[in-house]
């Protein structure tokens, strides 16, 4: 049982190819499950979104775009806007315009490192399908402040390059399918319950 006073903030990271590994994963997540969901995925900065509706079909939490200073609660997701940039303290998002100049998108990194400093052990990073290396900084961040990390099986995953990355260059906990990271994540709260 998790602590009701402190509870696992949990971090999805993913990009191209990601969408249907994400809902696999939150189909297997009851929605009582007592930990907190951040989705950071790279969008199109030029189209709107409706992430947050796809995902609220698989899911019985409640699914929102996150906006500033927004108080992170458990059995919620809370998902990253389109052209923004996200951090997480003292358990408030912060959302930063994303630059029309930066060609490359690290919103993964920049919220892992954030959750990694302000979280620590209650801190739990997944990456998923995706190009490029977006979120092995910030894996290895969350490794080192005693969180844990969490990557998709390449194997299953359309596009190899972020769970690969994250994979050579961290220490994930575990390596699965979508449907068997979210089982996985579940037995790790279920055995690692936060102090107070």
């Amino acid at each position: 049982m998790i602590n009701e006073s402190k509870f696992y903030v949990v971090a999805v990271g993913l990009s191209a190819g990601g969408f249907e590994p994400l809902w696999d994963f939150f189909s297997e997540i009851p929605g009582d499950c007592g930990a907190a969901f951040i989705v950071i995925q790279h969008l199109n900065r030029d189209h709107q979104s409706i992430a947050d509706r796809l995902l609220a079909k698989h899911t019985s939490m409640a699914v929102e775009w996150a906006t500033n200073q927004q108080l992170v609660k458990p059995n919620c997701i809370y998902m990253l806007p389109i052209n923004k940039t996200m951090t997480i303290e003292d358990g408030y998002l912060y959302l930063q315009d994303r630059r029309r100049e930066d060609k490359s998108n690290w919103a993964v990194d920049i919220f892992f490192r954030s959750l990694a400093k302000g979280e620590k052990a209650a801190a739990i990073g997944i990456v998923l399908s995706g190009a490029g290396s977006d979120g092995t900084l910030g894996a290895i961040g969350i490794y080192d402040e005693g969180g844990t990390v969490m990557v998709q099986d390449p194997q299953t995953a359309t596009f190899t390059s972020m769970p690969d990355s994250a994979i050579l260059k961290d220490h994930p906990q575990e390596i699965l399918a979508p449907k068997r990271l979210a089982h996985a994540l579940l037995e790790f709260m279920a055995a690692h319950s936060l102090p107070a």
